[in-house]
């Protein structure tokens, strides 16, 4: 039975060639063009060399074994001929080659740059509508086959025609009789596995979008292992990951089935072209063409010339098709509009005395589903605000609107008297400080964590914010102290401990707003005492917009409010709204 879940949706993929995309990157080529005709000279030297020995081998067998004088010196020469021949076929594909893979890995890194660049600057709801797995298989798997695409396809796409159109012109200056012979073979046969890759190319984009899906629940597995543990869930993502896996195997196969068409249908023409040459060349030496002998052997070599690269055209137009699909999702990413960003007169936020306006703000997630509806709101500098209420309330919400996280649908967000869209996202965020329940820690150490959103800090001044909010009972748990590197997402720090980690590196920024959201959920009693004292301290003169369910985090607060119902449904004092007796008297009393 099939697991309802999100891994099973497919991504919509080209059904053709999509030139829109592939202009788009061919042009980066424009910058390198000196390389690129540098990299087509040595590719057409190339070819050429490889077409020539024929015609020397039909020379050594039509002039050099009949003539009864000058034989050996005769024969001399075209085997040097083909010893030359022999060594610039070797030589010259290494030097195009290697120049082909130095431009692809240029244009290739500008593209890394440029989704890197991109993913930094799109908004919030870009990620909350995609998984992490497939945005990092775009930027990752996609941008791999793009690079394979610009170093061995679109090489060997240019070494294939080349070869096919001298070919043609050596087989027609030597035999047009015999060169229709050979289209009347290498035609039907192209034509014949063109219908088979196009249908395996189907496929192809059918299993990528499989593979997708698949990749996308391992990355998020791996991501939520412990939650898997904790939940019982591991039996059950098994038969998720069976069922993925089942699909994307069945279509391989599929693949696999259609691609063994292969060799029958090209041995069966091969073979038959090659009868109906020899045929019609003992038919002209019956006739009296005594030289034919040399030609023929130059054709049936001309013929594998030929029909090789008429062949990987199909394969190439196959993956064309799928670079195309990659890269209309690659240019998705690109072309996504950055919705959060800086206005074309942006301001920098300067001399911050720390007022908050939510003037009338409407604002949702969704089209027609909102999570506040005109609320108001009007923050004093240095005023501690608490804020408590239902889940789904709009809490976060409040919080993300003054970060710009998200912009309003109505309304406006005002930081001293200044609509925050129109000041520099760098100006606002630098003197907002946001505290998320679960705080991320990277890979690296304890100083390298709290200096993050301060990379000029000295070493010193991170020890004294660590010190300020307790931070240091956490280096000093290792021998190494603030030095000791901690593994990918905080691995080897118990959940309070990654928060006091997170809180050190808000004190060390120093803003004039601060934003806790849930912060000292997963701290103990005992520490988050401590941390009560020193927030005390660091929150004097600060505003500050407080998060919280534990009535000792928000009682000291200068206002709470009780958010339901798309606004504030209760505002007051802790002694106040309990005498009312209403909302935040009824979750005070469930606790």
């Amino acid at each position: 039975m099939k697991r309802n879940t999100y891994f099973m949706d497919e991504e919509v993929a080209a059904e053709k060639v999509d030139v829109k995309y592939l202009k788009r990157i061919l042009a980066r080529i424009v910058p390198y063009k000196k390389m690129f005709l540098l990299a087509l000279l040595l590719l057409a030297l190339s070819s050429v060399a490889a077409l020539l020995p024929p015609v020397l081998i039909r020379g050594i067998v039509n002039d050099v074994i009949p003539a009864e004088e000058g034989r050996t010196r005769m024969l001399a020469l075209y085997l040097t001929g083909l010893a030359v021949l022999g060594a610039l076929t070797a030589l010259l594909p290494y030097f195009h080659k290697r120049i082909m893979g130095t431009l692809g890995h240029k244009i290739i890194s500008e593209v890394r740059r440029e989704i890197f660049i991109k993913l930094q600057q799109l908004p919030f709801e870009y990620y909350d509508t995609r998984p992490a797995g497939k945005i990092s298989i775009r930027v990752t798997e996609y941008v791999n086959e793009l690079a394979d695409f610009f170093t061995e396809y679109l090489l060997n796409l240019i070494v294939d025609v080349l070869k096919v159109v001298v070919a043609t012109v050596f087989m027609l200056a030597l035999s047009p009789l015999l060169t229709a012979v050979v289209y009347a073979a290498v035609v039907p046969l192209t034509v014949c596995v063109f219908f088979i890759k196009r249908a395996v190319r189907r496929l192809f984009r059918k299993h990528r979008a499989k593979n997708s899906n698949r990749n996308a629940f391992i990355v998020e597995s791996i991501m939520g292992e412990k939650v898997i543990k904790a939940n019982n869930r591991s039996q059950y993502n098994r038969a998720i990951y069976r069922d993925l896996q089942e699909d994307s195997a069945s279509t391989w196969m599929q693949i696999v089935r259609r691609n063994e068409l292969n060799a029958p249908v090209s041995e069966l023409f091969w073979n038959g072209g090659i009868l109906a040459l020899y045929a019609v060349a003992f038919a002209l030496i019956l006739g009296g063409s005594a030289s034919m002998a040399g030609t023929v052997i130059a054709f049936t070599l001309y013929t594998s010339i030929c029909a090789e690269p008429l062949l990987q055209f199909t394969a190439i137009l196959q993956q064309l098709s799928q670079v195309s699909a990659n890269l209309e999702r690659i240019y998705e990413t690109v072309d996504a509009p950055v919705t959060i960003h800086d206005a074309e007169h942006a301001v920098a936020l300067a001399d911050v005395k720390g007022q908050v306006d939510f003037n009338d703000v409407t604002f949702g997630y969704e089209p027609g589903i909102n999570v506040l509806e005109h609320f108001d709101l009007h923050v004093a500098p240095g005023e501690k605000i608490a804020l408590v209420g239902p889940t789904g309330a709009g809490k976060t919400t409040v919080i993300s609107l003054l970060t710009r996280f998200y912009d309003v649908n109505e309304g406006s967000v005002w930081v001293d008297g200044k609509d925050v869209r129109t000041l520099t996202l760098h100006s606002l965020r630098k003197e907002i400080g946001v505290l998320m329940q679960e705080p991320f820690i990277f890979k690296g150490s304890i100083l390298e964590n709290i200096r993050y959103g301060t990379p000029e800090a000295t070493d010193e001044a991170c020890i004294a914010a660590a010190e300020a909010i307790y931070c240091d009972r956490v280096a000093k748990r290792f021998p190494e102290g603030y030095n000791a590197q901690l593994g990918e997402r905080g691995e080897g720090l118990s959940a309070g401990e990654k928060q006091l980690v997170s809180f050190a590196r808000i004190v060390l920024k120093n803003p004039r707003i601060i934003i806790l959201d849930e912060a000292t959920s997963a701290i103990d009693s005992e520490t988050e005492l401590l941390i009560q004292a020193a927030l005390d301290r660091i929150l004097a003169g600060k505003t500050s917009f407080i998060v919280a369910h534990r009535l000792s985090t928000i009682r000291k607060a200068d206002r709470i409010l009780f958010i339901a119902d798309k606004g504030i449904a209760e505002q007051g004092s802790h002694e106040a709204l309990m005498a009312l007796k209403g909302k935040y008297f009824a979750l005070n009393n469930r606790k």
